[in-house]
């Protein structure tokens, strides 16, 4: 055994002093060291000795085991050092190349933006799954099932969940109002909670459209909340997100989830409102619909719509970016193209 013992010296001397990089001296300690090393066997062996040669042998297994940690800290020293040494033909007036970096998407950086507005204004950050069902999509929110909104936000349904009715079948959320449902049924009210995602439309696609985009919805219920101070609350949102006061028209507008409903515009920041492709030549663009929730809404989340009311804004997080940076094009922002990209680091 002292034979070995004397083998394994050797060769781990050996493999120690070769190992030219950290990776390799690892590998030589598991080697020698790990759990299935050569002296941790020569370990396992000593019990069964002659009880004459047990305690010799133990101390000369365990002074070679102390011996190879020796050499390998050293030789890790050495390696290290050896690596931030600057060769002699290094060239120190060369310019250096700047590592790349990436950044964060512009409708990323848009929704963290609006993320700390709203909590500004004491609002939760309440996020969902990407499916849903039609009894949170559609029932819930007064679309009567053969109601012809539905082919505004036909979305798309999930294979084998696209037959039978209410929460049975299953799609890609069309917009986020119908998690605002299931949040009330699941809190306490007042409730202040925004609601960033993305959402799906069986659609064709655009300068404006997208099949998937981005939307950011706030609802606010509570006993008594004045309309007025849903356009104030538009009108501070997007003066954080443009550092400016920003043009804002309400009109009227049909969305069965809430009562009275409202288109609300902005002026077209990409034209300045002398009208363009993106807002049609108009110098408006639609950005969300908004208004009171519907007495039905409220009834299927399980609030008295005599006793609350509320005001409801969904914001196109898409266009709300276009308008930031003067976007032409809805498109551009998932085709990938880091000419485009790069432009926002």
């Amino acid at each position: 055994m002292q034979d070995r013992l004397e083998a394994i010296q050797r060769d781990g001397e050996s493999k120690i002093a070769a190992a030219a990089t950290i990776a390799q001296l690892q590998d030589v300690k598991a080697t020698l060291l790990g759990k299935q090393g050569s002296v941790t066997g020569m370990l396992k062996e000593i019990p069964g000795l002659e009880p004459s040669t047990r305690a010799q042998m133990g101390r000369s297994v365990n002074t070679l085991k102390d011996h190879f940690t020796s050499l390998i800290e050293a030789r890790r020293e050495e390696i290290s050092i050896k690596a931030a040494e600057v060769q002699k033909d290094f060239d120190l007036t060369v310019p250096g190349v700047m590592p790349r970096s990436g950044a964060l998407h512009p409708i990323t950086q848009m929704c963290y933006d609006l993320d700390d507005t709203f909590r500004s204004l004491g609002f939760e950050i309440f996020r969902e799954s990407d499916i849903t069902s039609e009894l949170y999509a559609f029932d819930n929110l007064n679309f009567p099932p053969d109601h012809p909104a539905r082919e505004s936000m036909d979305t798309y349904w999930l294979e084998k969940h696209e037959a039978g009715r209410g929460g049975d079948r299953l799609c890609l959320r069309p917009h986020l109002t119908g998690a605002s449902v299931r949040y009330i049924q699941t809190h306490e009210p007042p409730y202040r909670f925004v609601y960033p995602g993305r959402a799906y439309r069986n659609e064709s696609t655009d300068a404006r459209h997208e099949r998937a985009f981005f939307q950011y919805e706030a609802l606010i219920v509570d006993k008594e909340i004045a309309f007025s101070a849903g356009k104030v609350m538009i009108k501070s949102i997007l003066s954080k997100v443009f550092g400016r006061d920003v043009p804002v028209r309400m009109r009227v507008g049909f969305f069965p989830f809430v009562e009275p409903g409202f288109e609300i515009d902005m002026g077209c920041l990409v034209c300045g409102g002398a009208g363009c492709s993106v807002c049609k030549q108009v110098g408006w663009i639609e950005i969300m619909p908004g208004g009171t929730p519907h007495p039905n809404v409220l009834s299927a989340a399980g609030l008295d719509p005599d006793v609350f009311t509320g005001f409801y804004v969904n914001i196109g997080l898409d266009r709300l970016v276009m308008m930031r940076y003067g976007v032409d094009d809805i498109r551009l922002f998932r085709g990938a193209d880091l000419r485009f990209l790069n432009q926002f680091r």
